[in-house]
């Protein structure tokens, strides 16, 4: 198969789709695979690497999406990028369908193969392809967080871990998942007092078996949020459904009863968003303001720190793209459960649920294309 691997054009995103190490794996089994000039030097990665693990360099996505039958990328396809995708082309990326209709409509359009990172899933219900950007962005929501509390950025001037005679900060992280676990497992290392929400009694037990002392676990709702938010620093939205857009758990109103100076930080605002005053930002203009209240919203949060997180993407991807050029996405998609529950959209065709659900469109069972 020919892979093709564009450099990604989002505001300020350094991470690239594969390492050299995974070009190698893909060209020792006799697959092509294309690179796009620099596309990696933003994660550490030269074009001299590539060439010596066997990839060839083009020097324009242009040629990449014109020579490739299968796109490796991060982050969804933007503006420029839907007229460059072919009918029956495979793309294989982060979408997030559910949250933005014009790539939806766009994707449509092109006739390609929409395969989701985000919604492939394993058998235990996990989702292997989102979890090393998850467990990325939940250590940065920390980080972010962090330095967002002190007060030449607006913060409330709060030191997170506090010092001997003053109380550590406090964290609201909503989510018990991936991103929450990582996000309280980095505020506890700071020393601050975190307290932790989920709506899965079981989740929550495992959490407080795991979690360090200084991490409360509390079962999540209305009451229960609307009480604990007056008194935090730091509140991490961190709540995601599967393809689909996030709920909104922190309302507008809410905001005029937290402290002014608290900082908001959701992890989840590339699917919408489970904070509602929250819209995506980038790296370059990272927060804004409402009501004395600090949002951090980055929408490729791991794209700060392209280096962790393009090894981590790789580690995770690479097998599955291993059988998706090994065997074409038919075959693949009929051999792996896991892969055929990330078909979102085939040859003009919505067939993940969440995703027609999300805006009313037609939806048709992916059985239909592999049988």
């Amino acid at each position: 198969m020919i892979i093709g691997v564009p450099k990604e054009i989002k505001n300020n995103e350094s991470r690239i789709a594969l390492t050299p190490g995974g070009a190698l794996e893909l060209t020792k089994r006799g697959h092509k695979v294309y690179v796009q000039k620099n596309g990696g030097s933003g994660s550490g990665f030269s074009d001299e690497m590539y060439i010596t693990c066997g990839a060839q360099i083009l020097d324009t996505i242009e040629e990449i999406y014109n020579v490739a039958e299968m796109i490796m990328k991060v982050k969804e396809p933007i503006e420029q990028e839907y007229s460059l995708i072919k009918k029956d082309q495979l793309v294989f990326t982060y979408f997030h369908f559910a949250s933005y209709k014009p790539l939806t409509h766009a994707m449509i359009d092109s006739g390609a193969v929409c395969l989701a990172y985000e919604t492939v899933e394993s058998p235990d219900r996990s989702l292997p392809l989102l979890v090393p950007m998850s467990e990325v962005a939940g250590r940065m929501a920390i980080q972010e967080g962090a330095k967002y509390l002190e007060k030449p950025v607006k913060g409330k001037g709060v030191l997170l871990g506090g010092v001997p005679g003053v109380s550590p900060g406090k964290v609201l992280v909503i989510g018990g998942g991936i991103v929450g676990t990582q996000a309280a497992k980095m505020a506890a290392g700071l020393g601050a007092q975190v307290t932790i929400l989920d709506i899965s009694l079981a989740r929550l037990r495992y959490l407080n078996d795991v979690m360090p002392a200084n991490v409360v676990t509390r079962y999540s709702n209305e009451m229960n949020i609307r009480e604990l938010i007056p008194q935090m620093d730091l509140i991490v939205g961190a709540v995601l459904i599967p393809g689909a857009k996030a709920p909104n758990l922190i309302t507008r109103d809410m905001l005029k009863i937290m402290q002014p100076g608290t900082v908001l930080v959701d992890v989840a605002v590339d699917q919408g968003g489970c904070i509602e005053t929250c819209k995506p930002t980038t790296h370059e203009d990272p927060t804004f303001i409402i009501d004395d209240i600090v949002h951090y919203c980055v929408a490729n949060m791991p794209g700060a720190v392209p280096y962790t997180s393009t090894v981590a993407l790789t580690n995770a991807t690479l097998p599955y793209a291993i059988q998706l050029a090994e065997k074409g996405w038919k075959q693949a998609c009929n051999d792996s459960r896991e892969l055929k529950l990330g078909l979102n959209v085939i040859h003009g065709k919505v067939c993940y649920k969440a995703v027609s659900e999300a805006f009313d469109l037609d939806y048709t069972p992916v059985e239909a294309f592999l049988n």
